[in-house]
């Protein structure tokens, strides 16, 4: 009986600590810039900004910019592959932090419209 308790603690332990591995708090572009730690930004694609992929040069650098909803513009890199209608989204989550003046993104979310139902589309980027 004592053996099943200890079990169900370390698991229980276990379940925690992985739980926790992904506590990035939702902010924006100042916040995550100022604080250095790993956040989520909601905003809107930069539509009169560039988007920089060439997936014959790199297929796992794409870049583009992200308006936050305080009004801030910031550069996004994600080292992934670009979605399929990326610009077609009407909202952005993007996690990760500020490195060398941009905004390393290491997720992206993607709120998409769609003639049947809103559908979100989500992107892991690549391990640097």
């Amino acid at each position: 009986m004592q053996i099943l308790l200890i079990l169900i603690i370390v698991t229980s332990i276990g379940v925690l600590i992985y739980a926790s591995r992904d506590l990035s708090t939702y902010g924006n572009f100042e916040l995550a810039e100022q604080s250095g730690v790993k956040t989520k930004v909601v905003g809107t694609l930069a539509k009169e900004k560039p988007i920089e992929y060439n997936p014959a040069k790199d297929p796992n650098y794409f870049s583009f910019y992200v308006k936050d909803n305080q009004g801030v513009t910031e550069k996004v890199v994600l080292r992934s592959a670009k979605p399929q209608d990326f610009e077609m989204s009407e909202q952005i989550v993007v996690t990760g932090n500020f490195r060398n003046g941009q905004f390393e993104a290491s997720d992206l979310l993607m709120k998409c419209p769609s003639k049947y139902k809103d559908e979100e589309i989500y992107i892991k980027s690549k391990e640097i």
